[in-house]
């Protein structure tokens, strides 16, 4: 039986560490947000044919030093910018058609800064209800310090997503958001596993030794939980490589599936036991009171 409880004080400090260094760096520079939340120009050119990217990211980068460029079928390239106007747009395009003949201009969306604020709230209004949702219904459904618990290791998954987005400047646009929603949902799912086995134990496992009992537990899903991430991070990584057009949603699923398996298994047990422990403690106090 493996001993996750008893090393909690690790498990803890690896998490902090990573989250620490991530908020240091996003109270530095803050998050490099993208389109979909500071605002700019969002256009897509059909080139009709197969074509080098880099040859029209050169052209692109005359008229804008700071966009972001995907192919599209690979026929087509959307490309973001928060600073083009619509004669860069035109010039664009006509520096393109004079490299590609058939060149055409498929769409060209305005997003304005007040529009972006309002997602950003939205945004963050969206992965609240989330978790205060997840509480209620594990609070319900087990007891009120598994939905405590469960709330904790979801709030390391995202505060871990945002660490490595303020870490290395990715920029966060709603696809981001998306991502943290999906995550939200595996993490919990992956960690309601772990918690009804500890519930079923209870039944078979008495006295107080809680560490035992989540040890057990936790030891008796871990090649479920392992086996299931595997699988999902392949896909995800198979995606990742081959489908660039949807990186900016496959590599934010990448870091929280990775992170979900993690808490679930030494932030969300671990976090249940020191909860159950101080519940008894308070319990034995009072009773010792009256």
């Amino acid at each position: 039986m493996l001993k996750i409880i008893e090393k909690t004080k690790i498990w803890f400090a690896i998490s902090l560490v990573v989250i620490v260094i991530g908020l240091g760096a996003l109270a530095m520079n803050g998050l490099e947000y993208g389109l979909d939340f500071k605002g700019g120009t969002a256009t897509q050119i059909s080139i009709g044919q197969e074509f080098n990217k880099a040859d029209v990211d050169a052209i692109v980068s005359k008229y804008s030093k700071d966009y972001t460029s995907a192919k599209v079928d690979n026929t087509s390239i959307e490309i973001k910018s928060a600073n083009l106007t619509s004669e860069n747009v035109a010039s664009i395009v006509a520096d393109i058609k004079a490299k590609y003949q058939g060149s055409s201009l498929t769409s060209q969306e305005v997003i304005g800064a007040s529009i972006g604020a309002e997602t950003k709230m939205k945004a963050v209004q969206a992965v609240i209800l989330a978790c205060v949702a997840i509480l209620i219904y594990i609070g319900v459904r087990f007891e009120f310090n598994f939905g405590i618990a469960a709330i904790v290791s979801l709030a390391h998954d995202v505060l871990i997503m945002l660490a490595v987005y303020a870490l290395f400047r990715v920029p966060v646009d709603s696809s981001f958001i998306a991502a943290i929603l999906t995550v939200i949902g595996y993490s919990i799912n992956d960690t309601i596993v772990v918690f009804d086995r500890i519930r079923e134990n209870q039944r078979y496992i008495r006295g107080n030794d809680l560490a035992y009992l989540a040890n057990a537990s936790i030891t008796q899903t871990l090649a479920r939980s392992i086996n299931t991430v595997m699988t999902v991070m392949i896909t995800l990584t198979a995606v990742y490589i081959f489908v660039p057009s949807i990186r900016t949603f496959s590599m934010p699923l990448l870091i929280g599936i990775g992170s979900g398996c993690y808490s679930s298994i030494f932030i969300a047990s671990p976090m249940w036991v020191i909860l159950k422990n101080y519940s008894k403690k308070r319990k034995s106090k009072t009773a010792k009171i009256k």
